[in-house]
């Protein structure tokens, strides 16, 4: 454990910044295998999963959790499957 109290506030910023990370990466991946199964049985709300997905991705690649290229990748990938 870090003895500085500036090092001590970084621990602490990190913690809660990787939880938060964490959770927005999983909500996107939820997200993702949400339309790729109703996609799949060719749900009727398969265009709200679809918009909901991409706009997932989109918020992720926003903030900095993935990069432009999986981000563009992803969204084409499930435009196929649309």
């Amino acid at each position: 454990m870090p003895q500085i109290k500036s090092a001590m506030k970084r621990v602490k910023t990190a913690q809660s910044a990787t939880l938060r990370n964490a959770s927005q990466k999983s909500s996107m991946r939820s997200a993702i295998k949400n339309f790729e199964t109703s996609a799949a049985n060719n749900a009727d709300n398969k265009e709200d999963m679809f918009r909901t997905a991409v706009r997932a991705i989109d918020m992720a690649k926003a903030k900095g959790l993935i990069k432009a290229n999986k981000a563009a990748r992803d969204k084409s990938r499930l435009a196929k499957l649309n």
